[in-house]
């Protein structure tokens, strides 16, 4: 697992940021554990009321992502899971996911929180999921990630012209 060398975050004067969660719906156990280590760092942050969306898989994340960036919200956080089977559709899943979010973030300027494992197997996301016994949170990382980058970047001001 990589979670040694991880940065620890902690990102101030953040609690008027507005955040929304989107998470697919495949793989119910996982998904509710990233989606409460989400509501977890959230509430640490002191955001009460982020919008919270469901799609139903990993390969909806995307459009669902530039809806919400281009809505105002100033991070956007995005959930999911795909476990390696015995046919492409993973690659394919996988590499339409991280590409499409990327392109979000880039495209519109709002930090998108990554929170998508990618798993050869069920239960390298039960160890990631933040569910008693995982060894990672990779919903609450991915939330506290995305609220720090947006907290950064609204401290940063307008560069010398």
């Amino acid at each position: 697992m990589a979670g040694h060398g991880a940065p620890v975050l902690s990102p101030k004067n953040c609690a008027d940021l507005r955040v929304a969660v989107i998470a697919a719906q495949w793989h119910e156990q996982v998904m509710n554990g990233l989606l409460d280590g989400a509501h977890r760092a959230l509430k640490e942050l002191g955001i009460e009321e982020p919008t919270v969306v469901r799609v139903p898989g990993t390969f909806e994340l995307p459009v669902a992502a530039k809806q919400l960036a281009s809505r105002g919200y100033d991070a956007v956080v995005a959930l999911g899971v795909v476990v390696r089977g015995g046919t492409p559709h993973f690659d394919y899943v996988c590499q339409g996911a991280t590409l499409g979010l990327t392109q979000v973030s880039v495209d519109t300027g709002v930090p998108v929180g990554f929170g998508v494992l990618t798993c050869d197997t069920e239960q390298q996301a039960l160890d990631r999921a933040g569910l008693p016994g995982s060894a990672e949170d990779k919903g609450h990382e991915a939330v506290t990630a995305a609220v720090a980058t947006a907290a950064a970047l609204r401290e940063v001001s307008e560069p010398w012209r």
